[in-house]
């Protein structure tokens, strides 16, 4: 029962023109803009109406534009009928080529243009070598036309998101996605392979823990080379929950005494220090306060709570006094999103909301109202978050902005979702 438990909790370069910053400033709101595909050339159909899609999605995911909910179909050079959108209240028109190279390569042109006053802004030009990561394309347009604007940066779309997911009962492979769940390709096969952790900012290489052994077993893989390596096994359990801003040392949760704790593991020198030592179930240890203290769920108030201690001793401190089942958590900063269990239903279904709090003050604030959300993990700009979210059997990647008090869902189409990173 206690392995069941634990196994629970860990579970859970442009120019700014001035004529856009006009825009911004003479309506003092977020500029309406619109779509348009200009496409002439014979491509893939289902592709190009995909890109103008998630593009679509992409501008209203920043949360910092006004977005048409459909594209226009706009000859590429013609003026007159951006005129006419303006007409309609478009301040911004993005218009958009797709084309196949002869060497197989997806290129995508973008032209911004100030509906106002019909001035082109800016024209760039967009290539992947593989058709099948477009996403990645329709993200790099979003970005620049973020940046554009002045807007704050969006550049967390463009990063990968490896997950966890369950195919059958004791087979789940390792996924690499976007943050949309468009492209995903299967990284780690065979067997039970959970808890996947990037290595460093760079994603060139990612830790997870293979089930398959007589112990579980802590690997680090390079992405482009494909090269494993054993990091460290400890019967009972062995976790990658963090890594340091240097990309040195991990956090891991180690049970061999079947006593789940916290350790710190220098990668250089394959030593383990023990962070916890409570008789009970400490997990899930998480860097804060720029790698100086530890936050961890623990077990020691008699149900899943969350704790922080300095990293090289020091006193444990409970961390939050609400909900009375804190299983899982992200830092950032002096910032901690955790998931609590509020409730449980007639059904029989129980409902996890997050909650945003700060380590230096009284500070909380919810950011679900529903649902079962699990697993939080903190972009790297602090302000948007991904969790899972589990509705009706299935699962979906959820997407957080906090200044904008807004999220998003993108469902998995197969499987289950058991634990994120990005």
């Amino acid at each position: 029962m206690k392995q069941l438990f634990i196994f629970l909790l860990l579970s859970l370069q442009l120019i700014a023109y001035d004529a856009t910053i006009e825009i911004v400033k003479q309506i003092d709101k977020k500029p309406h803009i619109t779509v348009a595909d200009s496409t002439t050339a014979n491509v893939d159909a289902n592709i190009k109406k995909k890109f103008l899609k998630l593009l679509i999605g992409d501008l209203k995911v920043t949360t910092h534009f006004v977005v048409s909910d459909s594209y226009a179909t706009l000859p590429y050079d013609d003026k007159g009928s951006v005129a006419k959108l303006a007409k309609k209240g478009t301040e911004l028109v993005v218009k958009t080529k797709v084309e196949r190279e002869p060497s197989g390569k997806l290129l995508v042109t973008a032209k911004l243009i100030n509906a106002q006053n019909l001035t082109p802004l800016y024209e760039k030009f967009y290539t992947i070598d593989k058709p099948e990561r477009y996403p990645f394309l329709a993200h790099r347009v979003a970005i620049d036309i973020n940046d554009f604007t002045g807007a704050p940066p969006v550049n967390w779309m463009k990063k990968y998101v490896i997950f966890a997911r369950y195919t059958k009962p004791g087979k789940s492979d390792i996924m690499v996605s976007d943050y949309t769940l468009t492209f995903k390709k299967k990284i780690v096969t065979g067997g039970l392979n959970l808890f996947p952790k990037w290595a460093n900012k760079a994603q060139d290489a990612f830790f997870y823990t293979s089930f398959n052994g007589r112990n579980p077993t802590l690997y680090r893989v390079d992405i482009y080379t494909g090269v494993k390596r054993k990091i460290a096994s400890s019967p009972g359990m062995m976790v990658c929950s963090d890594v340091s801003e240097d990309g040195n040392k991990l956090l891991v949760t180690m049970a061999p005494n079947d006593q789940p704790d916290i350790y710190l593991l220098d990668l250089a020198t394959g030593q383990k220090k023990r962070i916890t030592r409570y008789k009970g179930i400490d997990v899930s240890g998480n860097f804060v306060d720029h790698d100086q203290n530890v936050v961890f769920i623990s077990e020691r108030l008699g149900y899943p709570n969350i704790f922080a201690k300095p990293l090289h001793g020091g006193n444990v401190q409970q961390m939050v006094y609400h909900g009375k089942n804190n299983s899982s958590c992200t830092t950032f900063g002096k910032y901690i999103v955790y998931s609590s269990r509020e409730k449980i239903s007639s059904f029989g279904s129980s409902t996890f909301n997050l909650y945003l709090i700060s380590t230096q003050t009284d500070y909380i604030r919810k950011l679900t109202t529903s649902g079962k959300n699990l697993f939080p993990r903190f972009g790297e700009d602090g302000e948007t978050i991904l969790f899972i979210k589990h509705i009706n059997g299935r699962s979906a990647l959820g997407v957080l902005r906090l200044n904008a008090n807004k999220s998003f869902l993108f469902p998995l189409r197969a499987g289950k979702i058991q634990s994120i990173d990005w």
